[in-house]
This record gives structure tokens, sequence and C-alpha cells, in this order.
């Protein structure tokens, strides 16, 4: 049975949440304002539903909130990397049974590679073959 990865703490965020933590890591700590007005450059949410998904998220442990000014400010808990980690092993785990082969080979069938991609993970596959990778 493969290993159990991501921390059972910290919940598989929906899409509307994984979202708004995009613009909490490419923004950095904003308002709901904030969020609201980077969302409705590329998708139609209103300011009440990104405040109820900020405060959802906050119960969840997805953000953490400053309430110290008058408009709160809200920040991903987790960095982009980790959270993109643990739902890569999330759905390893549960679509491909724990395999990384058979993540990579139907990831990179389905959508083939640029060649600068490619040279990356040459890359990466040659750390991991010398055992300082990670």
């Amino acid at each position: 049975m493969a290993e159990k990865r991501g921390s059972a703490a910290t919940p598989r965020p929906t899409d509307a949440e994984l979202a708004i933590l995009t613009v909490l890591w490419q923004r950095g700590p904003s308002t709901v304002r904030d969020v609201h007005q980077a969302l409705s450059a590329s998708q139609d949410s209103g300011y009440t539903t990104v405040l109820k998904l900020l405060q959802i998220m906050t119960e969840k442990g997805l953000v953490v909130r400053d309430e110290s000014e008058r408009a709160h400010v809200y920040a991903a808990k987790l960095s982009e990397r980790r959270t993109q980690r643990q739902l890569l092993g999330d759905l390893m785990d549960r679509a491909f049974g724990g395999s990384s082969a058979k993540l990579v080979l139907n990831a990179l069938s389905d959508h083939p590679a640029t060649a600068q991609e490619l040279r990356n993970i040459r890359a990466l596959l040659d750390q991991l073959e010398k055992g300082d990778a990670r």
C-alpha cells in the first residue's frame, strides 16, 4: 500500500478555494476586496461569495486571517509548492495506485512537455539517480 502523504489536519482545497489560494500566492497577503478584484478578472465571482469562501478556508486551516486592521488580511497557510505536493500525492495515491511512474507517463502522454520542460525533467532524473534530489 502507498504511504499516505500530506497532513490530515490540512484538507484538500476545492477548485474555488484553489483559485483563491492562487491569488494569495501570486499577490501575497490580501484583503477580500483584493482577492475579489483579482478573481473577477478571470471569472464571475461575487464579493460575498469570496468573503464566505475565505471564512470557510480560515476555519479549515487553508488560510490565516490578520484581524489587526479594519479590513482583514488573508494569507495562504501553506506554500504553493507544499499544497501542490499534497494534491499530487493524493492524486497519485487515489488514481495511480501510488505509482509516480504511472502518474508521470500518463501526464506526459496526454500533455507533451516542451523542450525546456524535458531538459528540466532529465536534470531531475539525473539528480534522483545520484540520490541527491528532493
